[in-house]
């Protein structure tokens, strides 16, 4: 309509004489309305859109936010949901004896620690600012590279109450709401979790239960009420989280019903009791599964892949997070002919991220058709390639180094922008070697919905 509009004041400035004074006011005005919406409105949209050299225009209602963070150090995800509700997902930090070069450095530098870097990439982008808090914090599994890795150098929190790594390191800057996971309350599954990194963590949730209000929980497989808009969900009818699967256990589909995967005898490994989610808005559809696995080894029980039986109750997405950093055991065949992902989003820190296998499946036309782009937060740093020969081999190597040479993109912060109502989204890659939140690339719009 407003197109239309914008023709015909062009077309016919002035109106016909026999309308007379009352039909030239009553023109006036309309036009001075056609002026303001074909001038001034594509104005303000053409502000509101992300520009290549100019930083991220900020989130706005209506809008969903996925931010993949980049500190070259693990996993990371920020949420901003329609109505301004805030989630982080995994605050990795991992420290691990590997040799120089195979892990991607850090960024933008070391001169802060990672849970440093990440709670100063929240506080740009969090609808309050430095002031906001976060509704949810969830961790989907516990490892370092998920939740922080805990050492001799970590600090002690102010309260000297627990140290400061990952997660523990950014609640104890930005408070958090509600904590969930897959252990609270014993962590006993699938045996009892005493290490220092989970005993840390134990310490920082009694510490902020008991003197900042912070409500904990453990994530429900099955459940579509625990992680909700806490702002104004009436207003966003359209959007919807289904919490997928955790320790094993996978939705059905029906109710709350859901089903063991593994058998007494043979528990999940830490990877495999991941939490996973999809994640709706109208048409649009989002899936994370932390670190499950989907490629076993043949003579392996079938229960081991959790991939498929998370793909059956997932269904077609727009957008998936690869599992497990697309490792070598993740991204079945089956798993990705249901997702048939639009986008797929690498958290890349190690030199084995991607495998190759996990590649030529995303790409293969015989496991899904269809167009679709790959987003990876670290590519081809200095020194990674000596790895890459000794992980793979030369060919594999170079063909691999092919493949993320021609990615949608290899480098940077990697946002999901899905425009109000969910009908179209857009990836934007933001400068991460420094601060400046710069717009490196814009890929899209793209249609919703458009491979279920």
């Amino acid at each position: 309509m407003t197109n239309s509009m914008c023709r015909e004041r062009e077309q016919n400035p002035l109106p016909p004489k026999h309308w007379g004074v009352r039909g030239a006011v009553l023109t006036g005005l309309v036009r001075i309305l056609a002026t303001f919406l074909c001038v001034a409105v594509p104005a303000i949209m053409a502000q509101s859109q992300p520009t290549v050299g100019e930083p991220l225009p900020p989130w706005e209602p209506g809008m969903l936010d996925i931010h993949q963070i980049n500190i070259g150090k693990g996993d990371a995800a920020l949420f901003v949901l329609p109505d301004g509700t805030t989630m982080l997902l995994d605050a990795g930090a991992t420290v691990r004896d590997r040799p120089p070069h195979y892990d991607a450095p850090p960024l933008p530098d070391d001169s802060r620690r990672p849970g440093e870097w990440l709670t100063r990439y929240i506080h740009d982008f969090h609808p309050d600012g430095e002031d906001g808090a976060l509704d949810y914090g969830v961790i989907s599994h516990f490892h370092g590279d998920h939740m922080g890795t805990v050492t001799d150098d970590s600090p002690l929190a102010e309260s000297e109450a627990y140290r400061l790594a990952g997660i523990t390191d950014v609640g104890n800057a930005i408070p958090i709401r509600t904590m969930i996971d897959r252990g609270w309350p014993d962590y006993d599954f699938p045996e009892p979790l005493d290490n220092r990194m989970v005993n840390n963590y134990r310490d920082f949730l009694a510490w902020h239960a008991e003197h900042a209000d912070m409500d904990i929980e453990r994530f429900e497989a099955g459940r579509g009420d625990q992680i909700v808009l806490r702002r104004a969900p009436e207003d966003y009818p359209g959007f919807a989280l289904r919490n997928i699967a955790v320790n094993g256990e996978v939705w059905t589909g029906e109710d709350l019903e859901v089903r063991n995967r593994f058998p007494e005898h043979d528990p999940p490994s830490e990877n495999n009791s991941s939490i996973a989610f999809r994640l709706r808005y109208g048409p649009f559809a989002y899936f994370n599964g932390g670190d499950l696995n989907g490629v076993i080894p043949e003579h392996a029980p079938k229960w081991r892949d959790m991939e498929s039986a998370v793909a059956w109750v997932t269904g077609p997405v727009d957008v998936h997070a690869l599992n497990h950093h697309g490792f070598r055991d993740a991204a079945n065949s089956f798993f990705l002919s249901v997702l048939q992902p639009r986008i797929h989003i690498l958290a890349v820190y190690a030199a084995s991220h991607p495998g190759p296998g996990v590649m030529r499946r995303m790409m293969a036309e015989d496991i899904y058709t269809g167009p679709r782009d790959v987003f990876m937060t670290n590519g081809l740093w200095d020194g990674r390639r000596p790895h890459l020969v000794d992980l793979f081999g030369e060919d594999d190597a170079e063909w691999l180094e092919e493949q993320i040479e021609g990615a949608a993109a290899s480098q940077g912060h990697i946002v999901v922008r899905v425009e109000p109502g969910g009908e179209s989204y857009r990836v934007i890659v933001l400068e991460d070697s420094d601060e400046s939140r710069r717009v490196l690339s814009v890929h899209g719009p793209f249609e919703s919905g458009s491979g279920a």
